[in-house]
């Protein structure tokens, strides 16, 4: 494809030199003749000087001398000039003899010139149809991915409901004979970053096929028809390859639920869904071709999508637990030079809830603090600052602004999250407090790691909202209602995000019952107002036995506020050693 476009750019380039050079040098040749004036050359006649003269219909004629010397003047064109050179004794040509050499450069000149109007205009003439051809998709398949399920770690049972799939792609024909129908399309679906377009490659790789990547967005369009059209090109190609593997990213762009208007059909995007759902259903069995499809989201897929014969196979591909992390981190340090102190399994511990994106980034930033300081290895210290680097961005070097109030104020904010974290949740590991500001603009951080859990508790939510609030709590207590920050402010969204979730979805409260609020909504019914108040009830109460936690424990809270301010960063030992005293 490049070497088309590059082609497109060299011949009119070349066409244009060849025509300027031919046309210069035509110039030259012209502006070099020696042109005498016409009563000299009589003079030359009469001297005896002129052995030859040739004549053409052109503005001058040739004439050349006895020394062979040749000269042009002005063409009398009079019938008896032929006569009266005769007379004289000169050789009269008819025609000039450079005529030739006029007419192959003319000629040429004529012909390029000729020839790249041409191009240009079958060059503008592709150009306008392909405006009109938008419905072409530019996916080129990538003949070997090079990616198998070895270079995937963790998502074991993902990987599984996968596997069977590469035996139907390289033998089809086997289950035809049986008559059984496998899969025509796997949707694979969960957070962000957990490697879900990486299994769909090893898919392709193992089976050896094309592989082709598309994004959902490139099949949205204003125009309507032009959505549905790339979905037929990309299909076309597909099976113009024989076997494939079609890779749809962020399906949900084209695949969300259609609504219940009218004149629904006639949506552009309910258009394209409607093409991907005939091309899919138009699939033999026997053809050898998987479409897979990922998303974030998978309820908010149409339900025509997701029936058996379109995507048969829906494969959560969720965040790791800590032995898949662990293997994760194998994978991604496999080729970088670690100390022999680095402890892997302890740092998949302490990285709940990171995607295999998230791994792969911590280890990344590891390798560059290491590189930047010329060490031999990673070691443990590179990779706790790295993790410090991925939860809050990277310590600001420059600390002069910072005055001695604003650090106070830092300490109590961040002692309060850390004590109210090991008093209500006394299983989880306070990694980590710092006031050190970060690039990402908070002002510290304090680092809770939370054990690995299938489930969340009604408790362990609640909890959760009590050490967002530690923080708040701890700046009224100190210095005064009139003198809280604006520090809380990300710590008060998630709590109001966890009590929307645990009033809306979850069913967590007597007052809103064992409702989904959001399925309501969506159905005209709204009881916004008692999820409102519910909420408000209910971080109230909180908030307030978080205040009487920290006043009970103001001894603790002054101390770990101390060694912050001392310290600057403080690590689990610490917090451990204040709280148990």
């Amino acid at each position: 494809m490049k070497n088309i476009k590059k082609k497109g750019i060299l011949i009119p380039f070349v066409l244009i030199i060849l025509i300027a050079g031919i046309f210069f040098n035509y110039k030259h040749s012209l502006n070099s003749k020696k042109i005498i004036q016409y009563k000299q050359f009589l003079e030359e006649i009469d001297k005896g000087n002129v052995t030859d003269v040739y004549i053409s219909n052109s503005e001058n004629i040739k004439i050349i001398l006895k020394n062979n010397k040749i000269y042009y003047t002005q063409n009398p064109r009079t019938d008896t000039f032929k006569e009266s050179l005769l007379l004289k004794g000169i050789n009269v040509h008819e025609g000039d003899s450079s005529g030739l050499s006029q007419i192959i450069p003319l000629s040429l000149f004529s012909f390029l010139m000729i020839s790249a109007t041409l191009y240009f205009i079958s060059s503008r003439g592709k150009n306008v149809s392909g405006a009109f051809k938008l419905s072409s998709i530019d996916a080129e398949p990538e003949k070997t991915t090079n990616i198998t399920f070895n270079d995937i770690a963790g998502n074991e049972e993902a990987k599984e409901s996968i596997k069977e799939l590469v035996d139907f792609i390289k033998h089809p024909e086997k289950y035809s004979k049986y008559n059984a129908r496998m899969p025509r399309g796997v949707i694979l679906y969960g957070p962000p970053g957990t490697g879900k377009t990486l299994i769909a490659k090893a898919l392709a790789g193992e089976a050896n096929v094309p592989f082709f990547a598309v994004n959902g967005s490139d099949f949205v369009q204003i125009y309507v028809g032009v959505g549905a059209g790339r979905i037929r090109d990309l299909f076309k190609k597909a099976r113009d390859k024989g076997k494939a593997v079609i890779f749809i990213d962020e399906i949900d762009a084209i695949g969300k639920k259609r609504d219940a208007r009218g004149d629904g059909g006639s949506d552009e995007r309910d258009q394209t869904l409607n093409a991907l759902l005939a091309e899919m259903s138009g699939f033999k069995d026997s053809q050898g071709i998987i479409v897979m499809a990922a998303t974030n989201r998978l309820d908010t897929l149409d339900e025509a999508l997701l029936r058996p014969g379109r995507f048969d196979r829906h494969i959560e591909v969720g965040l790791p637990d800590v032995t898949a992390r662990y293997k994760i981190l194998k994978l991604h340090s496999k080729n970088k030079p670690l100390a022999e102190d680095v402890d892997l399994y302890s740092v998949a511990q302490m990285t709940v809830y990171f995607s295999g994106a998230k791994l792969e980034n911590l280890m990344n930033e590891a390798s560059i603090l290491a590189a930047k300081e010329s060490s031999d290895y990673i070691t443990m210290e590179h990779i706790d600052k790295a993790f410090g680097i991925v939860i809050a961005g990277a310590e600001k070097k420059d600390r002069s602004f910072l005055k001695d109030e604003d650090k106070k104020i830092t300490a109590y904010h961040e002692a309060g999250h850390a004590l109210i974290s090991k008093l209500v949740c006394p299983e989880n590991i306070v990694k980590r407090v710092t006031i050190i500001p970060s690039t990402k603009g908070a002002g510290g951080y304090t680092l809770n790691i939370s054990p690995d859990r299938i489930y969340q508790t009604k408790g362990s939510l609640l909890n959760n909202i009590k050490i967002a609030l530690g923080g708040r709590a701890a700046e009224e207590i100190i210095f005064g209602k009139e003198n809280i920050t604006t520090g809380a402010y990300k710590d008060l969204e998630n709590a109001t995000n966890t009590l929307i979730l645990m009033a809306k979805y979850y069913g967590m409260f007597n007052n809103t019952g064992l409702l989904n609020y959001d399925l309501l909504e969506r159905e005209g019914v709204n009881n916004s107002q008692e999820i409102l108040k519910i909420c408000r009830e209910t971080i109230s109460n909180l908030y307030n036995e978080v205040i009487d936690i920290l006043n009970k424990n103001k001894e603790k809270l002054d101390k770990i506020a101390f060694e912050l301010l001392e310290k600057e960063t403080i690590d689990s030992y610490d917090i451990e050693r204040i709280v148990a005293a």
